[in-house]
Formats: C-alpha cells, structure tokens, sequence
C-alpha cells in the first residue's frame, strides 16, 4: 500500500489524515472523533511495525478537516486522549493537523485567481500550547498556507506552529513561471483536459479546474519536465529559490544547521537496488 510505498521510498514523515471520519452528529466531542483518532491508531501502528530499525517515523494526526470550521481546544485533547487510549505501539503522534481556516491549495474564483483566506492565529498559539504542555508533541501543523500573503508568514513562529506545508504555492511558481514556454503549458493543460475530464464538477470554470486538477501534470509527464532545456529549468529555479529565501526568513529557519547537526544524528540505511534501475 502507500504507506509501505513511502517508507521504502525513505519518507520518515507521514501525516495521517483521517478527519473526514469525525461525526458531528455523536452527542460528544470523544465520541465525533472516536473514529478519526481509532482509525489514526491502526495507521500508526502499522507504520510502526515496519518502519526501519533505528527510526521512529515522524507521524502526525488531524483532527479537522481542511476547508472545514476551525479546530478547537477541546476537539484536540479529545482526540489524543483517544489516540493514546488506543494505541499501544510505541512512541505516538508528533504533530497535530487542525484547520483554522485554509482550504488545500487555496479557494479558487471563477477567474482562476485566488480568493482571500484569513487565519485563525489565536487557534494555532492556543492549541499548540495545549498539545505540546499536555502531550509533548511538537506543536500544531498548519496546511494549505501556501495562498497566504507573504507578510502573514512570521506568525507561525510566533504562534508555536511546528510545520507550515506549502507545496502548491511551489507548484503554482513553476507553471506560471513567465520562463516555461506557453506551448509547454499548453500541452499539460490539454492532458489534464483529457485525462481527468470526469473530475471537472459542474459549475466550475476551466480556469478552476485547470487550478485544482494541475498538481496532477507532473507525474505523468515527469520525463517531458525532466526533459525542458537547461536554461528554462534554471530560470524557474531561480525563481523558487527567491521564494524559499523569503520564506525561510519569514519563518525563521535560517542559520539553524548548527542547531541540526547537535540534535539530529544521520541513520544509515541500507537498501538494495532494483538492478533495472540501476541499469537507468
């Protein structure tokens, strides 16, 4: 499965989104996210029984869906009393997910652009407190941040936020990098198109589609990317390694290897080749 997929694959960092289980409809707030931390157990503890030796992977948990209304205080202690109830297998969760008012990728206009997104700060400062003082996790995560002014970034750190995912607003620089050649762009909208039509809901323009569908250009086409003259792939790195300048400042990660090589202690895994791959 993906899980497996992953770890081979070396990625020591899963979050397990199980939000969408929570039923709002139960009496309590343990009982609406008794199936989101119960199923979040079983993920955990599967991914603990065969992770590498000598590595716990980092894993995290969500407690509100994103795009839905925001987390509270007492959704997150009910959910990790659950979780830890539950789960048997070694060390827990490192992180909590919890929506305080962003969408994945951001809520897209009929024009294509981006509609405006404010941030519930204060459920971030006070949650990861909560979560970290009470249960020794890490802090809160904050996703679909990517759509945010730039000016708003320097309040993850002041509000405790221990991870900030922001991959699309990476994606969203490459594919409207004015360096990528328009009949190129052109070419990958066309098989989005084609490919994933069935996934174009009714009422949504094709700029919409086009926005939420995009993240699926890349694999599939992997080799005609890998494939674009050097000086374009130049250019458009050029451009994120802007953005990641800016970021890292905002978020004050800058100047900390130091800090890295004191506490974080490399783990050598060995691992055998496909002898196809190696071929490649």
């Amino acid at each position: 499965g993906l899980i497996n997929e992953a770890i081979d694959a070396e990625f020591y960092n899963i979050d397990i989104d199980t939000s969408t289980l929570v039923d709002i409809e139960k009496d309590s707030i343990m009982e609406q996210q008794r199936p989101n931390f119960e199923m979040t157990a079983e993920f955990a503890s599967y991914i603990r029984s065969i992770q590498p030796e000598s590595i716990d992977i980092s894993i995290g948990g969500e407690i509100g869906e994103i795009g839905g209304r925001n987390s509270t205080p007492e959704e997150a202690r009910a959910y990790l009393d659950g979780f830890n109830e539950t789960f048997k297998k070694g060390k827990g969760l490192s992180k909590l997910s919890i929506q305080t008012g962003t969408s994945h990728g951001g809520v897209v206009l009929p024009n294509g652009k981006l509609a405006q997104v404010s941030i519930d700060f204060e459920a971030l400062r006070v949650i990861s407190e909560i979560v970290r003082r009470e249960y020794g996790l890490s802090g809160c995560v904050q996703h679909g941040a990517s759509t945010l002014p730039e000016e708003a970034f320097h309040m993850f750190p002041e509000t405790g936020t221990s991870e900030v995912h922001l991959a699309t607003g990476f994606q969203n620089i490459i594919y409207d990098s004015k360096y990528l050649p328009e009949e190129f762009r052109k070419e990958v909208y066309d098989y989005l198109k084609h490919e994933y039509r069935s996934e174009w809901k009714e009422g949504k323009t094709e700029e919409q589609f086009i926005y939420s569908i995009r993240k699926k250009g890349f694999g599939p086409l992997k080799k005609r990317w890998w494939d674009l003259p050097d000086e374009i792939k130049s250019s458009i790195m050029r451009e994120l390694g802007a953005k990641f300048e800016i970021l890292f400042e905002r978020l004050k990660v800058v100047n900390t290897r130091g800090i890295i090589s004191k506490t974080i202690k490399p783990i050598v895994i060995r691992k055998s080749l496909n002898k196809e791959i190696i071929r490649l």
